[in-house]
């Protein structure tokens, strides 16, 4: 249970800073926008982004293993694109949450939170530790 408050910690955090630096990314907070709700929509936005990419992103990786080979792994790039419009289309049915402008700034965002996610990880794993149970 502590591994994954963690990582959606983690996962809220390089959202955040995803916003930040892509300027086609955006998060919309619930209303009135105070730093509670902005925080409880990161959170959402990371929880609904972990449980798209676990389970519609293992199946596609699964399904499409021979494009990723013929591609050498590229099209992760595209399929986690989208799989980011995809989270912004489902928190746009919600009322709040994530917002991409288009095709390429979801790549471009997906890359980024990605590698932020990452860096963050990284970065915490001495202090959380390396525990796998």
């Amino acid at each position: 249970m502590t591994r994954f408050l963690v990582r959606l910690l983690v996962n809220a955090v390089a959202v955040w800073l995803t916003t930040l630096i892509v300027a086609g990314v955006k998060v919309v907070p619930f209303q009135p926008p105070t730093t509670l709700n902005w925080v409880l929509t990161y959170l959402l936005v990371a929880l609904l982004f972990g449980i798209v990419n676990g389970v519609i992103g293992n199946f596609i990786r699964i399904v499409a293993f021979p494009i990723y080979l013929l591609t050498l792994g590229l099209i992760a790039l595209i399929v986690n694109g989208l799989l980011l419009l995809l989270v912004s289309w489902i928190s746009s049915l919600i009322g709040f949450g994530l917002v991409v402008d288009g095709f390429w700034w979801g790549v471009l965002g997906a890359l980024v939170l990605a590698l932020l996610s990452w860096l963050i990880s990284v970065i915490i794993r001495p202090i959380v530790g390396r525990d796998r149970r």
